[in-house]
Order: C-alpha cells, then sequence, then structure tokens
C-alpha cells in the first residue's frame, strides 16, 4: 500500500434503532459491519462515485476481501453512533479503508476499530483491475 493516507474521515451518523440489538439492547456484533457498509456507501457516493453508473457503463465493481473489527465499548439500543470511513492506502487492484465507530457524544468514546480491503473487479469476469488513480483523488487530500 501508498504511504498516502486522507487526512480528515468522512463521517456518517446513525441512530442504533432495535432491531439492530440482542435481547440485552446491546448492538449485535454482525450489524456493526452494516452500519460499516453504509458508511462506506456514502463515502464514496461523496467522492462522486456513482456505484450504479460504474457496473452498468463500466462494468467494474467494488467487492470487500478482507475485514477486521476490534470490538471496544458496545452500543446500545438509541445511542446515536458516528461511522467513518478514510483511505488508508491504495494498491493496483485494491484499497484499504479504516473505519472506526464512535459514540456520538462530548466524548466521542471509541466503540469498534476496524478496517475493509476492498478489490476493484470487473463485472464480467471478476478479476481485478487497475483501481482508477481519479476515483480517490478527493480522498488523499
Amino acid at each position: 500500500m501508498s504511504g498516502k493516507e486522507s487526512a480528515r474521515p468522512f463521517e456518517w451518523p446513525v441512530r442504533v434503532y432495535y432491531e439492530d440489538t440482542d435481547a440485552q439492547g446491546v448492538v449485535y456484533y454482525a450489524n456493526y459491519f452494516r452500519f460499516m457498509e453504509r458508511a462506506r456507501t456514502e463515502w464514496l457516493r461523496a467522492l462522486g462515485v456513482d456505484q450504479v453508473a460504474l457496473m452498468e457503463t463500466e462494468r467494474r465493481i467494488f467487492v470487500v476481501t478482507e475485514t477486521n473489527a476490534e470490538f471496544i465499548v458496545p452500543a446500545r439500543f438509541n445511542d446515536q453512533i458516528i461511522v467513518t470511513a478514510r483511505l488508508a492506502g491504495l494498491a493496483r487492484a485494491t484499497f484499504d479503508i479504516e473505519q472506526n465507530i464512535y459514540l456520538d457524544s462530548l466524548d466521542g468514546t471509541l466503540l469498534l476499530r476496524g478496517s475493509v480491503r476492498a478489490a476493484y473487479l470487473n463485472a464480467d469476469t471478476m478479476r481485478p483491475t487497475r483501481v482508477p488513480a481519479s476515483i480517490f483523488e478527493e480522498a488523499k487530500s
């Protein structure tokens, strides 16, 4: 991966609903990955990436190839949380995204420290292809 990283992470607010929790009112672990997916999608949208057009016109898709999460403090029903996404590294056909989840409060308690590696694929062959530098130009600044 290159040493270039974006300075400030993208932030996406999420409210924890009852459906996100287990019987104890704590967010079920798999739902953190759903929150992270939403933030990545909105981050790409904010960068000007139209994933539908990318698929339809250029036959290119993003796929997650690896994910990691360190669960630090649980989120609970009705919490307002902030999910972040930040380009952490860019290689030929993959890119790394640092993703953290914080409690949206004065102290901003870190709830989860995570990362995702995604690949850029040709949708027809499902083979990796070079990530266009233009996709992440704004994310590097």
